[in-house]
C-alpha cells in the first residue's frame, strides 16, 4: 500500500508552483534586457573557451562519446546528446574567467544555467524567448537554493558553493524548458540535491579544467539530467527541503528555507549577477578597476612608477598572487594594463608575455597587501591601489563599485565590445556582429537551432584535437 504523502512546506510548494509556470509569466523589460547581455556574455564565454585547453577537453570528450544528435557544442561543429551538450558548453563557459557572477550567493550561475537552458532548448526545438525566460528562472533559483543555505557557511565548510546553486538553477531551467508540472518540479528538486556536490580545492587548480567542470559543466549536465529522468517517469521524494533528512538539514548549518521562495516574481537575481569587464578572475577586477581610474585621470605610465600597492581582501589575494595563470595573475595583469593601457582576451591570454622582460621588470614594482579590512568591506570584492610616482607624488584609489557589477553595471554597448573582442578573435567580428544582433531580439526566433550556424566554424573538422571525432558530426 502507497503511504499518502506528506503536508509539502510552503517554501518548497511556492517554489516549484513558481518553476512550473516561468515560461508562462511576462518579466518585466528590465529583466528581459539584462538576460539578453548575460546570454550573450555566456555565449561569448563558450566561443572563446573553445581555445582554451580546458575547453579542448571537453570538446574532445564529448566528441569521442557521439550519443543522440539533440544539441549543439557552441563553437563547434558538433551535436551530441542535450546531457553531454550541457556538460561541455558549461565547460567552455568556465574554461576561464570570462563568464558571470553573483556575489551574495557564492555563484557563477551562467556559466551552469545557460548551457543547460540551451541544450535542452535545443533538444525540444525550443523558441527564444522560452530560454530567455528560463536563464531567468535558471538564475533565480540557483541564487535562492544558495542563500537557504547560507553561502558564506557553505564556503567555510569547504563546500563548492558554485556547483550546488548552479545543479538547481540549471535544472530549474531545463524542467521548465520541459513543461514538468508541480509535482515533476518537485522530484526534480530532489534529484538536484542528491547531485549537489563540490569541494572548494577547485581554487588550487592550476590548469583550470577541474575548476570549468565544477563550476560549470557538472552542475550544468547534472540539471539537465535530473530534469530529462524526472520528464521519462522518474520521481522523486516530495519535498527535499523539509522533514526528516532533507537537503538544508544536511547542508546547511543554519538553514533558512523560507529564503527559498523569497521575493519571487518581485525579485530578479538576474538584475544583481555581474557581468566582468575584462575576462580575468573575479579578484583581480577590483584591482584593475581601481588602477584604469588612475590611469584616467592623473595619465601615469608605466616608466613614470616607482612602487605600486595592490590592496585586495585576503582570501582574493592569495588566489591571485603570482598566479601561474595569466588572467589570475594580478601582478601580471597590473604590468599588462600599465604598459598597453588596455585589455583584450588575446593579450591577457598570451603565456609568452608573461616572460616579456619589461613586463618582469615592472612586476618586480608591484607588491601585493592582503587586507582583512577588505575581507568584511561591503560591496564585496573591493580594492585600494596605492602608486608612489618617481617624481615622489602618491597617487590612491579605492575600488568600491567596481564597472560590471550590480553596483555599476556595464551598459549595452560595453557587454556587445566584450562579447565582439572574445567572439570576434575566435571566429570573425562579422561573426561576433551577427551573434550580437540575433541576442539583441532573441525572442522573435522561434527555434532556437537555427541559431546554430551563426555559431558554428566553417568546415567540418576540429582542430587541434585528437581521438575519434566523427560519431558527433553532422
Amino acid at each position: 500500500m502507497i503511504e499518502p504523502l506528506r503536508e509539502i512546506s510552503a517554501a518548497t510548494r511556492a517554489l516549484s508552483a513558481y518553476m512550473t509556470g516561468a515560461l508562462r509569466r511576462p518579466l518585466p523589460q528590465p529583466v528581459v534586457e539584462k538576460a539578453r547581455q548575460h546570454i550573450l556574455d555566456t555565449l561569448a564565454a563558450m566561443i572563446s573557451g573553445t581555445t582554451l585547453r580546458p575547453g579542448r577537453i571537453a570538446i574532445e570528450y564529448v566528441a569521442t562519446l557521439g550519443g543522440a544528435r539533440q544539441a549543439s557544442v557552441v563553437g563547434t561543429p558538433l551535436l551530441t546528446c542535450v546531457t553531454q551538450a550541457a556538460l561541455a558548453n558549461g565547460m567552455l563557459a568556465h574554461a576561464d574567467e570570462t563568464d558571470d557572477s553573483h556575489a551574495p550567493s557564492r555563484t557563477h550561475p551562467g556559466c551552469a544555467v545557460v548551457p543547460a537552458a540551451l541544450a535542452v532548448a535545443e533538444s525540444v526545438r525550443g523558441s527564444g524567448e522560452a530560454l530567455l525566460k528560463a536563464v531567468v528562472l535558471g538564475y533565480d533559483v540557483a541564487v535562492r537554493v544558495n542563500l537557504a543555505l547560507g553561502p558564506d557557511e557553505l564556503a567555510a565548510a569547504a563546500r563548492g558553493t558554485h556547483s550546488i546553486g548552479g545543479t538547481f538553477g540549471a535544472g530549474a531551467a531545463a524542467g521548465a524548458l520541459l513543461g514538468l508540472d508541480e509535482p515533476q518540479m518537485r522530484s526534480l528538486l530532489s534529484l538536484c540535491a542528491q547531485q549537489a556536490s563540490g569541494v572548494g580545492c577547485s581554487v588550487r587548480d592550476t590548469e583550470h579544467a577541474e575548476k570549468a567542470f565544477d563550476f560549470g559543466g557538472m552542475p550544468a549536465r547534472n540539471g539537465v539530467t535530473a530534469a530529462t529522468l524526472v520528464a521519462a517517469g522518474v520521481i522523486g521524494v516530495d519535498d527535499v527541503f523539509s522533514g526528516e533528512r532533507n537537503f538544508l538539514q544536511a547542508y546547511g548549518p543554519r538553514p533558512a528555507p523560507e529564503r527559498l521562495a523569497e521575493a519571487l516574481g518581485m525579485r530578479f537575481d538576474i538584475l544583481g549577477t555581474n557581468v566582468k569587464k575584462w575576462p580575468v578572475g573575479s579578484p583581480a577586477q577590483s584591482a584593475l578597476d581601481a588602477l584604469t581610474g588612475l590611469i584616467e585621470v592623473e595619465r601615469i605610465g608605466p616608466d613614470e612608477v616607482e612602487r605600486i600597492e595592490l590592496h585586495l581582501p585576503t582570501r582574493s589575494a592569495a588566489t591571485v598572487d603570482n598566479a601561474p595563470m595569466p588572467d589570475i595573475n594580478v601582478q601580471h595583469l597590473t604590468a599588462l594594463l600599465l604598459v598597453d593601457r588596455t585589455l583584450s582576451f588575446k593579450s591577457i591570454h598570451d603565456l609568452a608575455r608573461m616572460q616579456d622582460t619589461r613586463l618582469l621588470t615592472l612586476r618586480r614594482r608591484i607588491v601585493l597587501v592582503p587586507s582583512e579590512e577588505l575581507m568584511h568591506a561591503r560591496p564585496r570584492r573591493q580594492a585600494i591601489v596605492a602608486v608612489k610616482m618617481r617624481d615622489g607624488r602618491s597617487l590612491e584609489r579605492r575600488s568600491v563599485a567596481v564597472r560590471g557589477t550590480a553596483d555599476n553595471p556595464m551598459n549595452q554597448a560595453e557587454v556587445e565590445a566584450k562579447a565582439t573582442d572574445l567572439i570576434g578573435e575566435v571566429l570573425s567580428v562579422r561573426r561576433a556582429d551577427a551573434i550580437t544582433e540575433a541576442i539583441r531580439s532573441i525572442e522573435a526566433i522561434p527555434d532556437v537551432t537555427v541559431l546554430r550556424r551563426l555559431w558554428r566554424p566553417l568546415g567540418n573538422s576540429l582542430p587541434r584535437l585528437r581521438g575519434r571525432v566523427g560519431a558527433g558530426l553532422r
